[in-house]
């Protein structure tokens, strides 16, 4: 399904539960970053368990997130900044892509819908939140 403004997401949800969806996952958008508030309480509401992209969407509620770190892409576009900087050619300077995923699970969210993570999946999560 797709979204594009607060109505439109609400009404994704509410497809989704007349669907008998029995999950769903976000897509990478700033758009959804930006409304992670909304996303997580539908969730919540609807008792959907439901797959984020980004690590913020899981500390805020979401069951889990796996995707870039952020801190990690971030840390290299400040490196080219600080080359260009120097006086390089951003011609010059090769392509970077972040390499670093992360897998976070939220088990409060988890316990409040009813689901248990393996345990081979908590062993392979960089964030376990209480």
């Amino acid at each position: 399904m797709n979204a594009s403004s607060d109505v439109e997401i609400d009404n994704a949800f509410a497809t989704a539960v007349q669907q008998q969806a029995s999950a769903v996952i976000i897509g990478a958008d700033a758009f959804f970053l930006s409304r992670r508030a909304q996303l997580v309480a539908l969730a919540a509401r609807h008792t959907l368990p439901t797959i984020f992209r980004y690590r913020e969407e899981s500390t805020s509620g979401g069951l889990m997130s796996y995707g870039t770190d952020l801190a990690d892409a971030y840390r290299l576009q400040g490196n080219h900044v600080g080359r260009v900087l120097k006086g390089e050619m951003p011609s010059d300077l090769p392509v970077q892509q972040s390499t670093k995923v992360q897998l976070i699970l939220n088990l409060k969210t988890a316990r409040t819908l009813g689901l248990t993570f393996p345990l081979a999946l908590l062993g392979r999560a960089d964030e376990v939140i209480e």
